[in-house]
């Protein structure tokens, strides 16, 4: 796996939990060109996008998170971050870290549970 994902866990609504992804091994070599971002899987639904940054850092974000979650990257280490505030039980799911190249190619990590209990 070239995205690897940490920072998943269980937390009560209102919390906040932090994720991480690191580019690895070939991806770290145009991770800086690339857009990068979250995309989220909850029980029973489709994979939805949660926000992006591209290589510009501009940003755009789902609706449901908005003001909420941030997300952030840092080129010097390869690694991309979505800060999650306010939790709730929808947020439920499971996190998948996602690239897509300059040439359109797109890789994804393996995932990372996050489950937000009422």
């Amino acid at each position: 796996v070239q995205l690897q994902a940490s920072g998943g866990g269980s937390v009560q609504a209102g919390g906040s939990l932090r994720l991480s992804c690191t580019g690895v091994r070939a991806i770290s070599s145009f991770f800086n060109p690339s857009t990068v971002g979250w995309y989220r899987q909850g029980p029973g639904k489709e994979r939805e996008l949660v926000a992006s940054i591209s290589n510009r850092f501009s940003t755009n974000y789902a609706d449901s998170v908005k003001d909420r979650f941030t997300i952030s990257r840092d080129n010097s280490r390869k690694r991309l971050y979505l800060q999650m505030n306010s939790l709730k039980p929808e947020d439920t799911g499971v996190y998948y870290c996602h690239l897509r190249s300059t040439y359109n190619q797109d890789f994804w990590g393996q995932g990372t549970q996050v489950t937000v209990s009422s």
